[in-house]
């Protein structure tokens, strides 16, 4: 678990560490243990901005990454863990030498991604439910979901880094 206050971005060099660490530039990780509560949710958020943007995503993106780590604490704390507080929310980032990785793991029973109405079909297109799954997709470039080991749903979202190529032709 990290302290976020103790957290220090490091935008010149595109590390992030503890105070006082060094991280190994070939594999780096941040894990963050969440309450399930409302306010975890913008946090959760923010801190996915200040890393992006530690890791030189340019602000379209900063917003697309942290709006999409929203939605998936959102429907970890919602969904997974129904609002439970007494379960927690893990939020997990690493980054290697091209890719930046988000894993969000809740402790409910888990969910079939093919299984979340398509929210463009015409009979959906009233109901609330799938649309954040539709817009993660929508601002990743790769999306899935995962059993975790305690038997919950892990989201895992990845954005390729600025500096390893293109953005992806738009879907």
């Amino acid at each position: 678990m990290i302290d976020v206050a103790r957290c220090a971005m490091l935008v010149d060099t595109g590390y992030f560490a503890r105070l006082g660490e060094t991280v190994p530039p070939l594999r780096r990780r941040i894990e963050v243990t969440l309450q399930t509560l409302i306010e975890s949710v913008h946090l959760a958020e923010e801190i996915a901005c200040c890393v992006a943007a530690s890791l030189g995503f340019d602000d379209d993106n900063c917003h697309k990454i942290s709006l999409a780590v929203r939605e998936g604490v959102a429907n970890a704390l919602y969904y997974g863990n129904q609002e439970r507080p007494e379960k927690l929310i893990r939020l997990i980032f690493e980054v290697d030498a091209e890719r930046f990785v988000v894993h969000i793991l809740d402790q409910g029973c888990g969910f079939r991604l093919e299984d979340v109405p398509d929210p463009l079909a015409q009979e959906n297109l009233l109901k609330t439910s799938g649309r954040g799954i539709f817009l993660m997709r929508a601002f990743m470039d790769e999306f899935d979901v995962l059993r975790s080991s305690a038997g919950g749903a892990e989201l895992v979202m990845t954005k390729r880094l600025p500096q390893c190529g293109t953005e992806p032709p738009p879907r």
